[in-house]
């Protein structure tokens, strides 16, 4: 793996990259959410990205609630978005979040068409129309690895994940970062039982501390209800794939991350501001994981998997990548990095490296994944307390 690898990507004006160009048309409202789905069905070259909430939520609950979405329009590989919600002081912030990062961008709410959800989305298909036209201008340009933000998570984890994987995204994430790019990889529950060798790895003592405590505060909130993490986790597929504790699976676990430093621990949707290797603090479910990491910026999600997992994110494409034989052939059309010939032999861990490495440059490029043709991809926010 090279630094001067290339792939070719869309540059946006305020400084970012993206390796997509949708139109998002983004509903914050539980209100507006079927009128958003079926804009997006009628309009070629949208992504729907809804909300069940948008209303009663406070303090700590409605500020992650909003720097999800947020983070999702105002991302690298959004070209343009079309708000749609229940009131124009919830449609407003947005839009000048979006204006800030010199988007194309236009909002609609429900009292503007006198509470009518049918005119709302006759008139939200005519604007996203106009969107999709001017998104389709964008011409790609030769980018780097430097130019890169790449996510990585697991689901359903088996002994493989750990064997191959895991190291083998790790391996990843330490090429995109020696080129001057950023990588991230979260479910703080998930580094239980090796915090201690993610803090020795650590840029500095606050962040080996911040470590520590993060998967501390995780698993005091689950004693709290009553709950224990150990007695839960691994799951039941992990447990039929091999593994035994929870120790075990956290060593495969943050091999996700190569062995390189970790620069810092982000909160959930925060972004990275310099290259490195990054922590976010986030639940070890994967929908919520995920869009974490993607409304902090990341332009790709690499997902490991042992038994197979097909969630994908819908505003960054998801690269599936299995190690175990029996899972790459029956889910053909699922898993978009196969490397199960590493554990048999017939491939060696660099040349799986190497084969890992031209996928995620190809579809950085423009080739789908199977998420992505089969229409997989969602983005969950997640819930910190009661509504009003």
């Amino acid at each position: 793996m090279t630094s001067n690898a290339q792939f070719d990507g869309y540059r946006r004006s305020d400084g970012g990259v993206g390796v997509r160009n949708h139109v998002l048309v983004l509903s914050p409202t539980g209100l507006t959410s079927a009128a958003a789905q079926r804009i997006a069905h009628l309009v070629a070259g949208t992504v729907a990205v809804t909300s069940g909430y948008g209303r009663g939520q406070v303090g700590e609950d409605e500020r992650l609630h909003f720097a999800t979405l947020s983070g999702l329009a105002c991302h690298p590989n959004v070209a343009g978005v079309l708000v749609v919600s229940a009131a124009d002081a919830i449609t407003e912030p947005y839009l000048d979040a979006l204006r800030r990062t010199g988007k194309s961008a236009e909002g609609l709410s429900l009292p503007s068409v006198h509470e009518d959800a049918l005119t709302l989305v006759d008139r939200g298909v005519r604007a996203a129309a106009r969107l999709v036209r001017s998104a389709s201008s964008a011409r790609r340009t030769s980018c780097t690895l430097a130019d890169l933000f790449v996510a990585v998570e697991c689901g359903h984890s088996d002994a493989t994940s750990g064997l191959v994987c895991n190291p083998l995204c790790g391996a990843l994430t330490e090429a995109v970062v020696a080129a001057g790019g950023r990588a991230v990889f979260s479910e703080t529950v998930e580094w239980t039982g090796a915090e201690h060798l993610l803090a020795r790895r650590a840029a500095s003592p606050h962040v080996a501390h911040r470590i520590v405590e993060s998967v501390l505060a995780r698993e005091h909130a689950v004693r709290e209800s009553g709950g224990d993490v150990r007695a839960e986790n691994p799951g039941p597929q992990n447990k039929t794939g091999g593994l035994t504790t929870i120790e075990e699976k956290a060593l495969g676990a943050i091999a996700k991350g190569g062995e390189q430093p970790v620069q810092g621990v982000l909160g959930a949707t925060e972004s990275p501001r310099a290259p490195g290797l990054y922590l976010m603090d986030t639940p070890f479910f994967s929908p919520e994981s995920i869009t974490a990491m993607v409304a902090a910026g990341a332009q790709m999600v690499l997902f490991t998997t042992g038994a197979g997992n097909s969630y994908c994110s819908a505003v960054a494409p998801t690269l599936k990548v299995s190690a175990n034989a029996e899972t790459c052939t029956r889910l053909s059309e699922q898993i978009d990095v196969a490397a199960a010939g590493v554990l048999d032999g017939r491939v060696s861990f660099d040349e799986a490296r190497a084969m890992a490495l031209d996928a995620l440059l190809d579809t950085a490029s423009g080739t789908l994944t199977f998420g992505e043709i089969v229409g997989e991809g969602a983005e969950v926010v997640s819930r910190l307390g009661p509504s009003l």
